[in-house]
């Protein structure tokens, strides 16, 4: 009996097409100690914001090596799309802890910086999300919230704790990188994205000055894009907070695909195998050393990213 050779027929891999805003606003404060970036290759794309902590020294150092070690662990693990996920986002941000801590100790620095984080992972046309500290992750569909991450703060998660909250300041957290024990952390469980679903990290110094219900009617306006709702956002926050305002950063994807490419959106079609494409300075990792920058490439790093800053008046920075 004869046997006919089936011609094989190519699999269409899932198109991934976005559009992203980011912005960063200094505020009252003399120095911006936030960071966000996004990274990607062909399927899947990594978004991070990190928010350095104040009280402590060199919180934007701490900001900058949390968002370049998740950038380097994506580009190691997306091959073009991150095998465990979940796996993956809790041990890249373990990493960038431990990464923070021993910057401290060989720097000799009396005390860790710190920062909080929010990342999330969108692949396979699903969003997956971890989060430590207060830095928020907003989504939104059809005009409605569909969830926001609980802040890591004794205001938010008192009932957890055997204190009385009621005269604790609601930014007081009880984690976050740096921190001398093991950050505690939340991974969310896999969120199927629809058309014109809308995702935004952002720093306390936005949420901390307009409410759920402000951020919400500015997010679910879907008539207009995010470059034109996210700066009025923005600006209204730090009117409101006034000369202290602290730094106030987001970055917002939007998962629609719009009939007339504008300059914020991606279109990952164009990518070929074993690219990767960022926003976010390189620090790679070796087996030899997965948590360090040498002195140069962290001075480099912030003067650089501080630079920037300074020079665009409205902070805008989208691919």
């Amino acid at each position: 009996q004869t046997q006919r050779s089936v011609p094989s027929i190519p699999v269409r891999r899932p198109l991934m097409k976005f559009n992203v805003f980011q912005l960063s606003r200094k505020g009252g404060r003399q120095n911006n100690e936030d960071r966000m970036g996004y990274c990607y290759t062909r399927d899947a794309a990594l978004f991070v914001l990190a928010d350095g902590m104040g009280g402590h020294a060199d919180g934007e150092i701490a900001a900058q090596l949390a968002l370049q070690t998740m950038a380097a662990q994506f580009q190691q693990q997306a091959r073009p799309t991150i095998k465990k996920p979940a796996d993956f986002l809790a041990d890249s941000l373990l990493t960038a802890h431990h990464r923070i801590v021993r910057y401290a100790g060989d720097k000799g620095l009396p005390d860790t910086p710190r920062t909080t984080l929010v990342a999330v992972l969108v692949q396979n046309g699903h969003a997956i999300w971890v989060h430590c500290g207060d830095s928020r992750l907003y989504a939104v569909r059809n005009g409605r919230l569909l969830l926001r991450t609980r802040d890591h703060s004794y205001m938010e998660q008192g009932e957890f704790f055997a204190v009385n909250t009621e005269n604790i300041n609601r930014n007081v957290l009880f984690t976050c990188l740096g921190s001398p024990g093991r950050p505690i952390f939340d991974v969310s469980l896999p969120m199927m994205l629809r058309q014109k679903d809308r995702i935004m990290l952002c720093s306390d110094g936005l949420w901390g000055n307009l409410s759920d219900e402000e951020i919400l009617d500015y997010l679910t306006n879907v008539d207009r894009p995010l470059s034109e709702e996210l700066p009025e956002m923005v600006e209204e926050s730090l009117r409101r907070g006034g000369a202290t305002c602290d730094n106030t950063t987001v970055i917002a994807l939007s998962w629609d695909m719009p009939s007339v490419k504008d300059d914020s959106e991606v279109i990952t079609d164009s990518i070929l195998d074993g690219v990767f494409a960022s926003t976010i300075q390189s620090a790679s990792l070796t087996p030899e050393d997965d948590s360090m920058m040498n002195d140069d490439e962290i001075e480099r790093s912030i003067a650089e990213i501080n630079a920037a800053i300074n020079r665009m008046p409205g902070d805008k920075k989208a691919s």
